[in-house]
């Protein structure tokens, strides 16, 4: 059978309509894709990254006039954006708050004259003064919280410290008073001495469960004095005889080393951080302590031959300052007008730290704290 041929009237719009199509797909392909515009307008409508906000300068370390001119304040944190985060934290510490130590030898019940003491009445006067003027005395757990992380005390607090080894009734009459009325622990400079009667260990270990007395380390032997020249077995007598003495006395472990008769350096202090004490008071009487911020000496003082120089040891917190009895009237309205002033230079800073701190540690510490 012989194919039929269609006429060209009828394969004229099947041509027309195939070349129709092939012209909008050549069309498509030569435009480009709604995606790739929206990419590329997005990238010329991005603005170019913005320049790092600067952070400002922060403020020198708080100095006073009321200090002697080579006591000067040294600061222990390290970690500028820790400690900002710590000293402006609302549940923390506010700015200003000082903690005075005071030093109390002996205070003398009789009528002998014994060296270093006080009367009954002269302590009496003190702790008058103390309650009068808004001090509140805190224990060894709250002043290393305040000292390592700013935590809450009263913003004028006081570490009282008998020095010494002291009977019940020592304690029960002169000190647990206050105890009982304002909550006034008092820290005892406790001596390991291996000779110690077991009925003043035992009573003692009583007063340390009651609260009020808080046994910390004082040595192994009255008069003990520490120093770079110590050798190293009387230096390991002293801390480590301490913390053995705690443990079978107190069952504890003192935290805090107030230095037998004052007498540190380089290689006790060393000593004392290596077998994990915290804190060490001196009887250097220089100011009241704040929140990274401790009155040192760098060099010797003629005028003042007894103080030795803290500041060449590098570690505040282990050289801390503290009054004897005899001045503490005295160092009460220095305490008091040091923290008026810390507080007043910190507040006008505040806003500038502020700053300081979003910029710089906001991204690793996290936001500034809020009431």
């Amino acid at each position: 059978m012989r194919k039929q041929i269609q006429p060209l009237s009828q394969i004229a719009p099947r041509i027309a309509a195939i070349l129709l199509i092939v012209s909008i797909l050549v069309s498509c392909q030569l435009l480009p894709s709604p995606i790739a515009v929206s990419s590329e307008e997005s990238i010329e409508d991005t603005p170019a990254d913005e320049t790092p906000e600067t952070p400002p300068d922060l403020p020198e370390i708080f100095e006073t006039s009321l200090l002697n001119p080579l006591d000067v304040p040294h600061a222990y944190t390290e970690e500028v954006c820790k400690y900002l985060r710590n000293k402006w934290n609302p549940l923390n510490a506010e700015p200003g708050t000082v903690v005075l130590a005071i030093l109390i030898n002996n205070i003398n019940r009789g009528t002998a004259d014994l060296p270093g003491s006080i009367s009954v009445q002269e302590f009496k006067d003190l702790m008058e003064q103390l309650q009068a003027q808004g001090f509140e005395a805190i224990n060894s757990k709250q002043l290393q919280a305040f000292v390592e992380r700013n935590i809450k005390i009263p913003p004028r607090s006081v570490v009282l410290i008998q020095l010494g080894n002291q009977n019940v009734d020592f304690f029960e009459v002169l000190y647990q008073g206050y105890f009982e009325d304002y909550g006034w622990p008092v820290i005892n400079a406790w001596v390991s001495d291996n000779q110690t009667e077991e009925t003043l260990r035992q009573d003692n270990y009583l007063l340390e469960q009651k609260g009020f007395v808080d046994h910390q380390a004082g040595g192994v032997s009255v008069d003990a004095t520490l120093t770079d020249s110590s050798a190293k077995i009387v230096i390991a007598r002293e801390l480590q005889g301490s913390l053995d003495g705690f443990a079978s006395t107190f069952s504890k472990t003192p935290t805090i080393i107030v230095w037998p008769n004052g007498g540190f350096g380089i290689r006790p202090v060393d000593a004392a951080r290596q077998l994990r004490f915290k804190i060490g008071f001196t009887a250097n009487a220089r100011g009241p302590i704040m929140y990274n911020w401790v009155p040192l000496a760098n060099e010797a003082d003629p005028e003042r031959p007894d103080l030795i120089p803290e500041g060449p040891i590098g570690d505040p917190v282990m050289t801390l300052p503290a009054f004897p009895a005899q001045d503490a009237l005295y160092a009460i309205d220095l305490a008091r007008m040091i923290g008026k002033e810390a507080s007043g230079y910190a507040l006008k800073n505040k806003d500038i730290e502020h700053k300081y701190y979003e910029i710089v540690c906001a991204d690793s510490y996290g936001p500034m704290p809020t009431p």
